[in-house]
C-alpha cells in the first residue's frame, strides 16, 4: 500500500485557512492513489502545549472538514487536533476512512512535560489500532516516540507500522531521526514520522519526515520545506523480517517487571 506524509506548515491558530491549504495536499495525494494521508501534530492550528484555543469535540469544524474531504476524495486521513475532554483536553489524533467515517482515535499518551504540556492537556491511556489495505497500524504522537514500551505493545499486537504525527523541533532533529530508526529496528515494523515545518511562536521546525522499514532502512525522507512524501509499505516485509530474525521471542517481560518491582 501507499501512504502519504503531508509535511505541512500550519497557518498559526487559523484552522480554516490551514484546512483549505490541506485540501490541496489531499487532492494531490488522491491523484497519486495513496491509501492514507497523514498530517503533523495539531496541524490545523499549529502545536502549542499551552493553548486552549479551538478546543473541539469530534463533531467540531476541524474533524467535520476532514470527514468531508475524506469522503470527497475517497481517501483515508489522519489528523491531530485539540479535543474537548474533562478535566483537561486531549491532544488527539483521528483516523477517518474514505467514506468519511471515524475509524479510531488516539490521545497522546505522553504529554511533553519539558514544555509543561501536562498542565494543559490530559494524558491518554489507550493505544489505537486500525486496518487499511490488509495492513494493521498503530498511532503515536510526537513525544511518544521517546518511549519504547508503547511501541513494544503495538508490536505484540501484530501491527505492521506506527504513524507518528509530530511537531519535533529543529534543535532536536537528530533525536527524531535516531528514534524513528530505533523504534523500527527494535520492533521490526514500519515507522512513519510526519513532522511539521516553519517557525511558530513556540519553536522552529525542519521537517525531515521519514519512513523507516522493519530492517531500519530509510525508504523515504523529506527535506526542510512543505512537501508530500510517498512511501510504499508491504506487510510481507514485516512478517518476513520477524520470521527470519525472531528477536521478539526473547523479550523477558515478566523478568523486567520483577526487576522493576525489586527496585521499588
Amino acid at each position: 500500500m501507499k501512504c502519504c506524509s503531508a509535511q505541512l506548515a500550519s497557518c498559526w491558530e487559523n484552522p480554516e485557512k490551514t484546512l483549505k491549504k490541506a485540501k490541496l495536499f489531499i487532492e494531490k495525494a488522491a491523484s497519486l492513489e495513496v491509501s492514507i494521508i497523514v498530517f503533523p501534530e495539531q496541524f490545523a492550528t499549529g502545536w502549542d502545549p499551552c493553548s486552549h484555543k479551538f478546543i473541539q469535540n469530534r463533531s467540531g469544524s476541524i474533524v467535520s472538514t476532514l470527514k468531508k474531504y475524506a469522503k470527497e476524495y475517497s481517501i483515508a486521513l489522519l489528523g491531530s487536533f485539540r479535543e474537548q475532554h474533562h478535566p483537561l483536553p486531549h491532544n488527539t489524533a483521528v483516523v477517518i476512512d474514505g467514506e468519511g467515517s471515524i475509524k479510531v482515535v488516539y490521545a497522546k499518551m505522553h504529554p511533553f512535560t519539558p514544555a509543561h504540556e501536562e498542565r494543559r492537556y490530559s494524558a491518554g491511556d489507550n493505544i489505537a489500532i486500525f486496518n487499511i489495505d490488509k495492513m494493521k497500524f498503530g498511532i503515536a504522537i510526537c513525544y511518544d516516540l521517546r518511549f519504547p514500551s508503547l511501541f513494544q505493545i503495538y508490536a505484540k499486537q501484530g501491527v505492521h507500522g506506527v504513524f507518528i504525527p509530530a511537531a519535533w523541533p529543529a534543535s532536536r532533529i537528530e533525536h527524531w531521526e535516531l528514534f524513528i530508526k530505533a523504534r523500527a529496528v527494535e520492533n521490526q515494523m514500519y515507522i512513519i514520522g510526519v513532522n511539521t515545518v516553519g517557525k511558530t511562536p513556540v519553536d522552529e521546525y525542519l521537517g525531515s519526515s521519514m519512513t523507516v522499514d522493519p530492517k531500519g532502512s530509510v525508504i523515504a525522507k523529506a527535506g526542510e520545506v512543505e512537501e508530500l512524501l510517498i512511501s510504499d509499505l508491504d506487510a510481507n516485509s514485516v512478517e518476513n523480517t520477524r520470521q527470519n530474525f525472531p528477536a521478539h521471542k526473547d523479550i523477558r517481560t515478566d523478568l523486567y517487571q520483577k526487576l522493576h518491582e525489586k527496585e521499588d
